[in-house]
């Protein structure tokens, strides 16, 4: 049963963040912008950003890697959208809208690379002490 834990736990974690990106989808609007997928992964970014921070080596949930399991491989995998973002985008070139195929790469790329710094300052933060 030991070794089934993990794939409990991941299977958990990626249940609810599928469900938490469907909910995303529910509450934006479909436009030419997708911007369900844009938040989605700006907030998995961050938050993986965070969980590294608190469940790695220096952090308060070193000891605990079902954590890693249910949060990180599996709310976080479940809820952000690499593939979704890959066909959006394809899409966007191939209706000849080449300029927000690349506003929505660039756009991703920089909220995405800022969540995860961000997510994981304000980990390293919480782990040393107040701010």
């Amino acid at each position: 049963m030991t070794r089934m834990l993990p794939v409990l736990a991941t299977a958990a974690g990626s249940a609810f963040g599928a469900l938490a990106r469907y909910g995303i989808g529910l509450f934006t609007e479909a436009g030419s912008f997708p911007l369900g997928t844009l938040l989605a992964n700006g907030i998995g970014a961050f938050l993986i950003g965070l969980g590294a921070s608190l469940l790695g080596p220096q952090g308060p949930g070193r000891n605990i890697p079902l954590l890693g399991f249910l949060l990180l491989t599996g709310f976080c995998g479940g809820f952000t959208t690499f593939s979704m973002f890959s066909l959006e985008t394809l899409l966007l070139f191939a209706a000849g809208d080449v300029a927000t195929a690349g506003l929505n790469v660039g756009l991703s790329l920089i909220v995405w690379l800022l969540a995860v710094g961000i997510g994981h300052v304000l980990g390293q933060r919480l782990i040393v002490g107040p701010f």
